[in-house]
């Protein structure tokens, strides 16, 4: 299975203030049929990616502007539908009001792409309808921006809670194998091992249980 990084640059905005953002999104498959995670800023670079590909899903890893601003350009220049979790639709419809995701991500599933497996993992904090993307058999996640090189993502803003993340990483993402690649929604790769002690060293700071 190949994986691909476009990075596109743009704004993120939410609760009145706005933050110049670098997003990573990441195409996954071969030479014929790719799945993409997140459509943040501009579409053609990903078209440009794809490079003539079947798109089997944009797969939104949540709600927040930046992740999905190019969603619906992408899908028309692509022809292929939109995931998002439906916990996230109130961010969604900030948005793009007048249109609407085509698919729901439901924890759980699987996403097959390549002949590969992509299990779906709810991971609520960040955001209520953050999910985080597990191909078992390659030994790699990708986690939005549920789990960063350095530790949690961001909360502190509407729909966020740092209790919840902490909960969401430990639970489902630090039970994963520490050699175990974490391919975020931003910055650098790092793995589960790397982020392990500062993600639970944070959770007993808050005495959560």
């Amino acid at each position: 299975m190949s994986i691909e990084l476009v990075t596109t640059d743009g704004i993120f905005a939410l609760d009145g203030g706005e933050w110049d953002v670098t997003n990573n999104i990441w195409i996954v498959g071969d030479d014929r049929e790719v799945v993409v995670f997140d459509a943040a800023h501009d579409h053609q670079p990903i078209v440009d990616a794809v490079a003539g590909r079947r798109v089997q899903a944009i797969v939104l890893t949540h709600g927040h502007n930046d992740h999905i601003n190019a969603a619906v350009p992408l899908r028309e220049a692509v022809d292929a539908p939109v995931m998002l979790h439906p916990d996230d639709r109130m961010l969604w419809d900030a948005v793009w009001p007048d249109d609407t995701p085509d698919r729901a991500v439901e924890p759980g599933s699987v996403i097959t792409v390549a002949g590969h497996e992509l299990a779906v993992l709810h991971t609520p904090g960040h955001s209520p309808g953050c999910c985080c993307f597990r191909d078992v058999a390659g030994g790699r996640v990708f986690t939005g921006d549920t789990l960063f090189c350095g530790g949690p993502g961001a909360t502190g803003r509407s729909y966020s809670d740092e209790p919840t993340i902490l909960r969401s990483i430990r639970d489902r993402l630090l039970a994963l194998p520490d050699e175990t690649i974490v391919h975020t929604g931003h910055g650098e790769i790092t793995t589960i091992g790397d982020e392990r002690r500062g993600v639970l060293g944070r959770a007993a700071e808050l005495g959560i249980d």
